[in-house]
């Protein structure tokens, strides 16, 4: 059973989703996709399959996505994708793959619904949020 986390180090929903990996006792492949980012057919792979449209897979926050005008009416799917390619940093953090599917983990307690394997204890994100109990059970808020 292979799970793959495409990992941004500096991120800390990527941090947090690759915690919740490890507290089901899973060890991932883990790509820190700034170094290595993938190509073009793995991100339309990576998208199509978690659902997305390139729009919501395009991250915009702490990139140069206005800079290089993908706002633009006129940009197509193609033109994000392969500037995606290019600067890896417009790519939204972070997509994890299992046999159960793929996902776009923002929040990163969507891992949860992917992972074949329980939570083995309590877990709390960066930010002081628990959302795994005692037992292993996902802590539903609001």
């Amino acid at each position: 059973m292979t799970i793959t986390i495409y990992h941004n180090p500096e991120c800390g929903t990527s941090r947090n989703t690759l915690a919740l990996i490890r507290n089901a006792d899973i060890e991932p492949v883990i790509i820190e996709y700034l170094k290595h980012p993938p190509d073009q057919a793995t991100l339309i792979d990576l998208i199509a399959k978690s659902g997305l449209t390139v729009h919501e897979a395009i991250r915009q926050k702490g990139t140069p996505y206005f800079e290089l005008g993908l706002d633009s009416p006129s940009k197509t799917k193609m033109d994000l994708l392969a500037a995606m390619v290019a600067h890896p940093i417009l790519i939204n953090r972070p997509f994890v793959v299992t046999p159960l599917g793929v996902r776009l983990c923002r929040p990163s307690e969507l891992v949860l619904d992917i992972l074949p394997q329980p939570q083995r204890g309590a877990f709390t994100k960066e930010d002081g949020e628990r959302v795994i109990d005692e037992n292993g059970e996902r802590i539903k808020h609001g």
